[in-house]
């Protein structure tokens, strides 16, 4: 073997990592977040567990892609540790579907129908196939189905170079002696743990092995525990993942190797035990890619049916081994995990989840602080502020996880529901900001003894209710993404504006007439500006959701076709000048 053929092994598996990355890509889109929000979802059970966990890494081809998505459920709080152990079951099992499909390379024969299912003939069609789709189709669903063919056919491209590169390994004296050296369980186990580390993918190394046995002088004795060594190695992933989060996270990458290391321990007692008494002749003849797949696939049938019954008992090994700091705390902004910027559309998910909570808070600390006007109460008013501060922090937490989310690539509709709660969020901080505006307007009348006239305090009356009318209509709009509530709110709006202003006609009238002293003028001007800027920030909100259901962004001018061609938005005008009147 001469530094051409290392270069071409080097190559091919470069093309088959990268290939496999496109793929899993690609299939991530196509499923949209879905199987993510799925997983985190429906996991109490056992068996659903499991089965989750085969399904998703089968379609993603890959374990470590699910658990460190495991990883960082378990950081945000999403999930439990207990029930992330049945999905590693399952997605141990689900990544050896990846050596089942590479095994189609060691189909030989000479009839078209033996030949067609070999990779070197459909690989071809697969990648012109993907390359003029990613070429000519603009949507979003075929242009991930584009890249699904490109990385399959890149992957088998890579597969096929490797073993082409390896192909002179078969007269090689050398490579034989080294492959009776590995023939020792505990050297192949150690060499298969750290081929697998280095390349962080399990798939990949039985990848290299299935090529290598294209050779014919990998025996069983070799690849039995360069296998098992490969299951082991591909937990550097999830242990990597977890380094910088909290401990709940490192224990599910430490329930990883647990699992893992306890399934090999267990099968080469029992396998290399009968083995001692029986000498299984096949361990001295040679592998091929169908009886790695297999070998991988039973090991992890094995590992699942012994330890599931024992999920419970290696939960507490885990959390007896990897001991919690009492230092540490898990912040509720934990559910944007920044592993989650892998995944858009979950991200954009919990995104959303978030920003509703941002907004039920935003608007109740408002309403609470309506209340401050005619029955002021200390232990409210702490709450309202504690309540605003809450509100700053999850502004500043989704801002700035945002933008980093903006920067991946998503598809329209994601691009479109960032852009979208970039713009709210700003509105709901806003509200709180007014709510202890008008808090401090009530502090105000009850440190200085001031009261408002019986037709001021009626006319407020009337304001403050159109006012939380229309906060409640913002929040049940952005909530329930109801279109057809949000363009009830700007007509409101108007008529807000109609109040406040012939509110402050009425009070210039009291002042001349004397009925009203200046200090409650004062007062009153700081009220009707905060409750007319909160109706402002809920108009905002209903041209953010407007528009953002129609993929354009520019609310002023959206504003404008309403107001001016409508025939429903003036009837709606109407109506609420009838319910709102001073």
């Amino acid at each position: 073997m001469d530094i051409f053929n290392v270069l071409s092994l080097f190559g091919g598996l470069g093309l088959f990592l990268y290939g496999m990355d496109v793929m899993g890509d690609g299939l991530k889109k196509m499923a949209g977040g879905k199987m993510e929000s799925i997983l985190s979802k429906l996991t109490a059970n056992k068996a659903k567990g499991f089965l989750l966990g085969f399904v998703i890494t089968a379609i993603i081809q890959s374990s470590s892609a699910t658990t460190v998505m495991l990883v960082g459920f378990v950081n945000s709080g999403i999930m439990k540790l207990g029930q992330t152990l049945s999905v590693i079951l399952g997605a141990n099992l689900g990544t050896t579907v990846t050596a089942w499909i590479l095994s189609l390379g060691g189909i030989s024969g000479d009839t078209f129908w033996l030949k067609i299912f070999k990779p070197t003939s459909f690989t071809p069609v697969l990648m012109i196939i993907g390359v003029i789709m990613l070429m000519a189709c603009k949507s979003d669903k075929k242009r991930n189905v584009s890249l699904i063919l490109i990385g399959f056919a890149t992957l088998m491209f890579g597969m096929n170079t490797m073993s082409d590169s390896m192909s002179s390994l078969k007269e090689s004296e050398q490579f034989s002696r080294l492959l009776i050296m590995f023939s020792n369980p505990i050297m192949g186990i150690l060499v298969g743990t750290l081929l697998t580390a280095i390349i962080q993918s399990s798939s990949a190394s039985i990848g290299v092995l299935q090529a290598l046995s294209l050779t014919g002088t990998i025996p069983f004795s070799t690849a039995l525990p360069i296998i098992l060594g490969q299951n082991i190695g591909t937990t550097i992933t999830p242990i990597l993942s977890s380094i910088t989060g909290n401990i709940e996270s490192k224990r599910v990458a430490g329930a990883c190797l647990y699992i893992k290391i306890i399934g090999v321990i267990v099968f080469s007692i029992i396998f290399y035990g009968l083995n001692a008494i029986f000498a299984f002749d096949f361990m001295s003849s040679s592998v091929n890619m169908l009886s790695i797949a297999t070998i991988h696939t039973l090991f992890n049938i094995a590992d699942a049916i012994v330890l599931m019954p024992f999920c419970s008992l290696i939960e507490k090994l885990v959390v007896k081994t990897i001991k919690s700091e009492s230092s540490e705390k898990n912040t509720h902004y934990n559910m944007l995990d920044e592993r989650f910027l892998e995944m858009p559309s979950f991200a954009v998910e919990k995104c959303g989840d978030l920003v509703k909570e941002m907004a039920e808070i935003s608007v109740h600390a408002f309403k609470s602080s309506i209340n401050m006007i005619t029955a002021y109460d200390k232990e409210t008013a702490r709450q309202i502020r504690k309540d605003e501060k809450k509100v700053d922090n999850y502004e500043d937490v989704l801002g700035t996880y945002l933008v980093k989310l903006s920067s991946q690539q998503l598809s329209d509709n994601e691009s479109a529901e960032v852009s979208k709660i970039l713009k709210v969020i700003g509105d709901f901080e806003r509200i709180s900001d007014h709510a202890v505006n008008v808090l401090e307007s009530g502090e105000e009348l009850v440190e200085k003894g001031i009261e408002l006239t019986p037709s001021a305090k009626s006319e407020m009356e009337v304001l403050c209710n159109a006012v939380c009318e229309i906060v409640d209509m913002a929040y049940d709009a952005f909530v329930n993404n109801d279109i057809e509530m949000a363009k009830n709110i700007e007509p409101l709006e108007q008529v807000i504006d109609i109040l406040r202003d012939k509110m402050r006609d009425n009070h210039i009238r009291r002042l001349q007439k004397g009925t009203c002293s200046i200090g409650a003028g004062f007062v009153l001007s700081d009220l009707l500006t905060n409750l007319e800027r909160t109706a402002d920030h809920c108009s905002n909100l209903a041209m953010c959701i407007i528009d953002a259901n129609e993929h354009k962004m520019n609310i002023h001018e959206s504003l404008k076709e309403m107001r001016k061609y409508s025939a429903d938005f003036k009837e709606k005008h109407e109506a609420y000048l009838k319910k709102y009147t001073i």
